[in-house]
């Protein structure tokens, strides 16, 4: 009996994710909201009417598959060119071939990977076959195109952003690849747990290749049992993965758990606390993006006007996280945690916003007062909008004592510095205010 070989196994070797790679929509993972039932994309595929196009994401999100599936789907010639590799030389020629394709009356796909490694002349080279339909040109950057492809070219093609994949689809895509090698005599049966497929597609990160590339070494290194199957251990999964298991589930208790622990440890003052908690999400797969959010809200519920420099700081650490993504943006992650951590407390603007609220959910209908309504029209103005306003820079002070809450709100106080910080001087400038409002500026 000739010797079968699983997906895992080959003579001519060939990675695990070009193996598996789908070659119809119903196969390909992710992008739902390109490939949805009412998907934009989807519906220029099953039309049929396919544009030149640029495909702008992180690696491992399927922008090489989608634009095999598209060439399949269109029975139109598929042309793979590495920008990497090529230049103006090999550009003609392979718009000399697209040419005698279209006299023979088909289509070319012309898949240029990374295409912002070209410069502007090769670039500018595909501009004369694009207009005249030579080739659909399909583009892949992990790249800002705006500031990366000609604006000439890039004016002749829809772009179209690919999202990382969810954690739950790479779990899927996952299932499918070790399904598809269950029961192969040579291989037999692969035994892994669902946390450690969990395990493996937080590790990749929204990356197909990364996961299908990981999961080919585990079950590689992994030791036959005496039936020939394989058996996925932790202690195998920490080897391949050079990490330990951490306990994350993002979408779980212990996300929220976590995240609790981080903005508790920070409101508490503890660095050391938080810088760890900080890491325990991080190493646990967490979106970087998900800890700025939070930190940020930090930043104004729980210090404020004490260091209004904090919200500064985890501003620019989310646009760092976005701008350079993991696993470089901890660094900055962790510049704004302990910032945060160490700066004075106050939560005066978050009991402030509360109070207001309760009173505008009471008072709904409460009128604004007529001095500091607006008046665009006669009529306005003849029902006494804006009678009595007082013009704040026309004063000494730049304060009037003119009444700006509702009758019924008077006198009510939201806001309330602490002593804590700065905001020990804003509460001396709110006082020094009031008085001169008192006195009527």
């Amino acid at each position: 009996m000739a010797e079968q070989h699983s997906l895992f196994e080959n003579h001519v070797y060939v990675p695990l994710a070009t193996r598996l790679r789908p070659d119809t929509l119903e196969g390909y993972f992710g992008q739902t909201h390109l490939l949805g039932e009412s998907g934009v994309l989807r519906r220029i595929i099953e039309s049929d009417q396919i544009p030149s196009m640029i495909f702008w994401g992180p690696p491992g999100v399927g922008k090489t598959t989608l634009a095999r599936i598209i060439a399949h789907q269109t029975n139109a010639a598929f042309i793979d060119f590495s920008a990497v590799t090529s230049g103006i030389k090999e550009i003609r020629g392979v718009m000399q071939e697209a040419e005698n394709n279209r006299f023979l009356g088909q289509k070319t796909i012309l898949f240029v990977d990374e295409i912002h490694r070209f410069n502007k002349a090769q670039q500018d080279a595909f501009l004369p076959f694009v207009e005249k339909g030579s080739i659909i040109l399909i583009g892949a950057t992990t790249e800002n195109p705006s500031f990366e492809i000609n604006s000439a070219l890039l004016s002749r093609c829809r772009v179209f952003v690919l999202q990382p994949l969810s954690a739950e689809d790479v779990e899927a895509l996952l299932r499918r690849a070790v399904g598809a090698c269950q029961g192969d005599v040579s291989a037999g049966a692969i035994s892994i747990d669902d946390r450690y497929l969990h395990m493996l597609a937080v590790f990749a990160n929204g990356d197909a290749r990364v996961a299908l590339n990981t999961l080919e070494m585990i079950v590689t290194n992994a030791t036959p049992d005496a039936d020939g199957g394989i058996v996925v251990t932790e202690e195998l999964m920490e080897q391949c993965l050079s990490r330990k298991f951490l306990l994350y589930d993002k979408s779980g208790e212990e996300h929220y758990n976590i995240i609790s622990a981080l903005h508790k440890s920070m409101r508490n003052s503890d660095v050391q606390a938080a810088v760890y908690w900080l890491a325990r999400m991080l190493e646990g797969g967490e979106d970087p993006l998900y800890i700025a959010r939070r930190v940020t809200r930090f930043a104004s519920e729980d210090i404020g006007m004490a260091d209004s420099r904090a919200l500064e700081v985890c501003v620019a650490a989310y646009h760092a996280c976005h701008f350079i993504g993991m696993p470089e943006c901890s660094v900055h992650l962790t510049h704004a945690v302990v910032y945060c951590a160490l700066a004075p407390k106050s939560n005066a603007l978050y009991t402030a916003y509360g109070a207001a609220a309760r009173d505008a959910q009471e008072t709904i209908a409460e009128p604004v007062p007529l001095q500091i309504r607006n008046a665009p029209t006669k009529l306005m103005k003849e029902l006494d909008y804006g009678k009595g306003y007082q013009y704040a820079h026309h004063f000494e002070n730049k304060i009037t004592g003119m009444r700006c809450l509702p009758d019924a709100l008077a006198g009510h106080v939201y806001y309330e510095p602490t002593d804590s910080g700065k905001e020990a001087k804003v509460r001396e400038w709110m006082e020094k205010l009031e008085a001169l409002r008192r006195g009527g500026g």
